[in-house]
């Protein structure tokens, strides 16, 4: 992130309307012949440094020249060995530059003759090829950072000529009312109706592929970046910079930065190999990051994003500064809980800590083989299987038929969390392999339960040993079942009878209808709906005042995803409701419960 305007929290982007130009046009048709090439550079999501947690901080010793101070060619070399003696063997191989290293400790910028950042002769004194050129002798590959836009101090009144590209000038690359873009409004939006625009970017791409960089990331893009509208749409920007990327002949991976609209995730799978999903994780303090900022923001905001990653790009939720102790400012749960989420969302893991320092707790967690193949397997990011709320189950199915399954207690005291197999449906005896602690816990029936501490959390690879758990399924557009208030059948494509019930507001409800079961018990039922955003709704068996549950969103209002919740059922007949009560509910396609406890 760049430091013009240090924000903090978490906001929701609003989805803007797609931005047309020529170079959106020009860009997809240039997005098919790169994708070959972008699925080999994110083939899977990329692990290393970043030089960006440290710079941020106000913890004693980090930053003594000034805030932001850190980032110097020796700081980034020194953390650039520790990486390849330390982690590299492990899959760590991105030394990552993040902002400020063509400013000075004032803040102020320096520029070629074409309008291209350069690097400050004080932090970066021997310039930044070299630097590239020590990352690489250690095996390891080099990341570098722009802001979207023409940074206004470029600008240069128009004059500044645009390299290899005669005839063209700042003037022409941008709108001529200067209209501002990016998340701090700190550049002129460009204006790629004038093929001058994409010279610029070419140029560019061309400086840092001749320096030997592989990794951008392009930060402050919108839709996203807490900003939206038309100056903010940098669609056409980040298309332009693939284009671009792809004439250098050097393959370098495009990542975005930061909290991206997800009404454009598929602009940003076209066009780059990764997004950032959320806002900083870092919390600007005396410490790298807090729990309450904004690491536990991710266990909101990932679910709606689980669909839209995979070979070629990933979802990004921000460093993992999990491996310095006190100046990480967690605690030893919150840390495995942190890595734990980014493992099974197949975030890239890349930590901001000093990695000459890291402790022996920190090094366990970095360096557990077991995890890191989580999130560099093949398997679908996991999702919740239970609905939001202090403890939580995540879970996805692996290629050879086992489950990876993480819980957490998100709460702020000690509790227990249990993951029933019917949720992933299956029943009986499953073996069970922790993979923090790397042990064989043998088999478990129908369920594993464990004691967590606040803010903790475990994993398991879970392989079922028993058979399909038995279900009889129920449409929510059912004759059979009453519908109350305002809700209604609507087509739905993505749903397993192609309808489902919404408008479930404000009293409106749904009744399942003569649910049967054969014997007394608390069931677990695993319910399949849309919601584009996360919302509550009150469900309740029989009679029962039932529980206010919230659905994680399943990421847009075409998606169907399932969580279970517990019923107590009774032999015999039964009634299930979903009630909107004073909100909005999350549209329903069925729900498919257990013939026996």
């Amino acid at each position: 992130m760049l430091v013009l305007a240090v924000t903090a929290g978490l906001a929701t982007a609003v989805p803007a309307a797609e931005a047309t130009s020529p170079a959106r046009d020009t860009a997809a048709a240039a997005s098919t012949a790169t994708a070959d090439t972008a699925s080999d550079v994110a083939a899977k999501p990329f692990m290393g440094w970043s030089s960006w947690s440290m710079q941020s901080s106000k913890y004693p010793g980090l930053n003594p020249d000034g805030e932001y101070s850190y980032l110097t060619e020796a700081n980034v070399l020194k953390q650039t060995d520790a990486l390849a003696s330390k982690l590299k063997k492990y899959g760590y191989d991105r030394v990552n530059i993040d902002a400020g290293w063509w400013r000075d400790n004032d803040w102020k910028p320096g520029f070629d003759p074409y309008g291209r950042q350069t690097n400050d002769p004080v932090r970066f004194p021997r310039g930044m090829k070299p630097v590239a050129d020590h990352i690489h002798s250690k095996g390891l590959k080099a990341g570098i950072y722009l802001p979207v836009g023409l940074e206004k101090e470029a600008y240069g009144d128009g004059k500044v000529p645009v390299w290899n590209a005669p005839g063209c000038t700042t003037a022409d690359i941008v709108h001529p009312d200067l209209r501002t873009t990016n998340g701090w409004d700190s550049s002129y939006k460009l204006d790629f109706a004038d093929p001058c625009a994409q010279k610029y970017i070419d140029s560019q791409a061309q400086l840092f592929a001749d320096w030997g960089y592989d990794f951008l990331k392009l930060d402050g893009v919108g839709p996203g970046s807490f900003k939206s509208g038309d100056n903010y749409d940098n669609v056409a920007d980040v298309a332009a910079w693939q284009k671009a990327i792809a004439a250098t002949g050097r393959p370098i991976h495009l990542q975005l930065s930061w909290s991206l609209d997800i009404g454009h995730a598929a602009d940003w799978k076209r066009y780059s190999n990764g997004w950032r999903i959320d806002t900083d994780i870092e919390c600007y303090c005396n410490t790298l990051v807090t729990w309450e900022n904004s690491v536990n923001d991710r266990w909101d905001d990932a679910p709606a994003w689980s669909d839209k990653a995979g070979p070629g790009g990933w979802n990004d939720f921000d460093a993992i500064d999990v491996g310095n102790g006190e100046m990480d400012g967690l605690t030893k749960a919150e840390r495995q809980s942190y890595m734990t989420l980014w493992a099974i969302s197949k975030s890239p893991l890349y930590t901001g800590d000093d990695l000459t320092r890291l402790d022996s707790y920190g090094v366990s967690l970095l360096t557990n083989r077991e995890v890191i193949a989580v999130d560099q397997s093949d398997s679908p990011v996991a999702r919740p299987v239970t609905p939001m709320g202090d403890q939580q189950v995540w879970g996805t199915r692996n290629a050879d038929g086992s489950y990876t399954v993480a819980l957490f207690n998100l709460g702020d005291s000690p509790a227990s969390v249990t993951a029933h197999w019917a949720s992933f449906g299956f029943t009986g005896n499953a073996s069970v392999r922790d993979l923090w602690n790397k042990e064989n816990l043998g088999p478990h029936k129908n369920k594993i339960t464990a004691a967590l501490p606040a803010h903790g959390s475990r994993l398991f690879t879970v392989k079922p040993g028993g058979e399909a758990l038995p279900t009889t399924g129920y449409e929510a557009e059912s004759a059979a079942n009453t519908l109350t208030g305002n809700a209604s059948l609507a087509g739905c494509d993505a749903c397993s009878g192609g309808k489902k019930v919404g408008n479930l507001y404000t009293g409106g409800k749904l009744t399942f209808n003569d649910i049967t079961v054969q014997k007394d018990g608390i069931y677990t039922v695993r319910v399949a709906y849309v919601s584009g955003d996360a919302r509550s709704v009150t469900v309740s068996s029989n009679s029962g005042n039932g529980s206010s549950l919230k659905f994680p969103s399943t990421g847009d209002w075409g998606t169907a995803k399932t969580v279970s919740v517990q019923l107590a059922l009774k032999a015999g007949s039964n009634t299930i409701t979903f009630d909107s009560g004073s909100g909005y509910a999350p549209d329903l396609d069925r729900i498919d419960v257990p013939r026996s406890v």
